[in-house]
């Protein structure tokens, strides 16, 4: 596709502007790593939540989306979706306890909660294993799909759209992170979502129009699945057609093992990126640098709140659209950017490239901001040189980020499609959610537990995949039968026993971590005395907290008030309007309560 002058002019506006905020933020970040990573802890909970949406709004997100809706309906959703309770968790059990941790990092934690070799060794690990491995999965994946953007905006070939994502738009992201930290990330996340935004509505009705209209889009579906027959489920629907059993499989639908799966295990069970138990990795690096607990509990309820009712429906419709005007597609991912780029006026593909690349480069300068903060912090500094100067952490930094993108580029090049990312990303973290939870709500866990449960994992997770280890044991190359999302519900549920078995039985014949690192740990965090008590008295004349009760109602009002707006704005999208305000209804009800439920001002510890 040929790209006008104003198309151009389009893009290097867009890139100069990102450009000149790092430039902007370069002195006021490049004090020492505190301003470099978590922007000296003076961020308010607007923009740190607004970053947070940002960064999980890549340009990987719609592409995904669009391949569910097209396979697996709307309900195939629930893939992330499932995540919210772990969100939740982390607004409202979470937040204020890593924000009273005063960390720089979340993989920090190890030597702070736990003692001596192990301790060491956990951070270590961790900040390799999340900081390169995961890190790079993830980068990899957006950038694949960065790739399928640019080969169909543009009819060039898969190696030389990986060239300008590898070459230009990466090391590009790059500068500007390395040279404006945090702030440049956080500044730039929010021009970016506010573009990103705007260009996923008007690709939603430019599709929505092209396919005659909602009511005409809606009566096509309809008559699609009429033609079909029984073998295809409602496409609109919001939950999986639970017709054919435990895995019973229809177009259009998720089988109800996986829907079981997401529902009742993925949230905790999984750790995943912007959704991990107990709160993590980009989540917890924004919670450090809110200015105190209350705008770093706002910041994450902001986040959950936008992520999963406000943002998704744009995706949606575009996907429901490219089903009517594109069917049968090999690839369904592909179906977004057909839309995108065939049906929008052509006078707009400037800005909507200028909007992917928002997308892209968002998500990229956090990945790559949060990464290096792992690797610099977290073992350069922790582990080979202790003694150096700020200046010198800071450039060195600057030095990782730029390795992390060459690495990346590796990664995205051997990556078969989206999807694959998220699955090994996925079930490398099955099973490890638990450990992330209790360990601020259990004194017993120690640093045994979470190393034996991220071996097990990862252990789980390569067996289950060794096609040549089932080949020869069963004769095929796979243990479990039935389609990917069946076969992913089965893998992932062997996997979560597994590691939860292994780091359970690890933590009891091990012994607990010693009483000089869990008093301070107590004392500075000051978490629920519940599962605390032995060392709460210990601790002595120390404030106690008991406001578990109260949280918990409020994760599950929290949980009901997003649901509800989520399937409200899909009703009323759908032009069902008395159930669409009957959810709206509910959904400013849970506000209510939630409000009520807040700590009162004089209640807030001030960090």
């Amino acid at each position: 596709m040929h790209l006008t002058g104003a198309d151009w002019t389009a893009i290097v506006v867009y890139l100069v502007a990102m450009l000149a905020m790092g430039l902007y933020f370069r002195r006021r970040s490049g004090k020492s790593t505190e301003d470099y990573f978590v922007s000296g802890r003076n961020v308010s909970w607007w923009l740190a939540g607004t970053s947070m949406v940002a960064t999980t709004f890549a340009a990987d997100t719609p592409l995904v989306v669009s391949g569910l809706v097209y396979t697996q309906g709307v309900a195939g959703n629930w893939l992330w979706w499932s995540f919210l309770p772990s969100g939740m968790m982390t607004v409202f059990l979470f937040a204020r306890l890593w924000r009273r941790s005063g960390l720089i990092t979340d993989v920090q934690f190890a030597e702070m909660r736990y003692s001596g070799k192990p301790a060491a060794f956990l951070r270590g690990f961790r900040a390799v294993y999340l900081g390169l491995l995961m890190n790079c999965l993830i980068l990899g994946w957006v950038t694949k799909a960065m790739v399928n953007i640019i080969s169909t905006a543009l009819g060039v070939s898969d190696g030389k759209a990986l060239a300008i994502c590898v070459f230009f738009l990466m090391p590009f992201t790059g500068i500007y992170v390395s040279l404006g930290g945090l702030w440049g990330v956080l500044w730039t996340d929010l021009v970016q979502f506010v573009l990103k935004m705007a260009i996923v509505i008007a690709v939603a009705w430019y599709g929505v129009r092209a396919a005659g209209g909602m009511p005409q889009l809606l009566a096509t579906l309809a008559a699609k699945r009429a033609a079909i027959g029984p073998g295809a489920s409602d496409i609109t629907a919001l939950l999986p057609d639970f017709s054919g059993g435990l895995t019973g499989e229809a177009l259009w639908t998720l089988p109800v093992i996986t829907f079981v799966v997401h529902l009742a295990v993925q949230w905790w069970a999984f750790w995943y990126p912007g959704a991990e138990p107990g709160g993590g990795g980009y989540i917890a690096q924004r919670i450090f640098s809110a200015k105190d607990e209350r705008n770093g509990l706002l910041s994450v309820l902001w986040f959950n709140l936008a992520h999963y009712a406000l943002r998704p429906w744009p995706w949606i419709l575009t996907a429901l659209a490219a089903v009517v005007l594109y069917p049968n597609l090999a690839q369904p991912e592909k179906g977004y950017m057909l839309v995108a780029t065939r049906q929008t006026p052509h006078a707009l593909l400037g800005i909507l490239l200028a909007g992917f690349m928002a997308a892209f480069m968002s998500t990229v300068a956090t990945q790559l901001n949060w990464g290096s903060s792992y690797l610099v912090e977290d073992f350069y500094r922790r582990f080979i040189n202790k003694k150096a100067g700020e200046s010198h952490y800071v450039n060195a930094s600057r030095i990782a980020t730029v390795f992390l993108v060459f690495a990346a580029a590796a990664v995205a090049w051997n990556l078969n499609s989206v999807g694959d990312g998220w699955k090994i990303v996925l079930e490398l973290g099955a099973g490890t959610g638990g450990v992330y939870l209790l360990r601020w709500y259990w004194w017993r866990v120690n640093a045994w537990s979470e190393i034996s449960a991220m071996t097990a994992a990862l252990l789980a997770a390569l067996a289950l995949r060794s096609t040549a280890l089932w080949t020869a044991i069963l004769g095929h190359p796979q243990p479990f039968s039935g389609s990917d999302p069946v076969v992913f519900a089965k893998s992932t549920l062997c996997t979560t026993a597994f590691t939860t078995v292994v780091w359970l039985a690890v933590t009891f014949f091990t012994a607990a971590e010693p009483a000089e690192i869990l008093v301070p740990f107590y004392r500075k965090v000051r978490p629920q005395i519940t599962g605390w008590r032995p060392i709460a008295k210990l601790a002595g004349d120390e404030p106690v907290t008991r406001d578990l009760g109260r949280n918990l109602l409020s994760w599950i009002v929290g949980c009901v008030l997003v649901y509800s707006t989520l399937f409200a704005i899909g009703q009323l999208c759908f032009g069902r309007y008395r159930s669409g305000a009957l959810l709206g209804v509910l959904a400013a009800a849970c506000g209510v309560i939630i409000w009520r439920l807040m700590p009162s001002a004089a209640n807030w510890r001030e960090t």
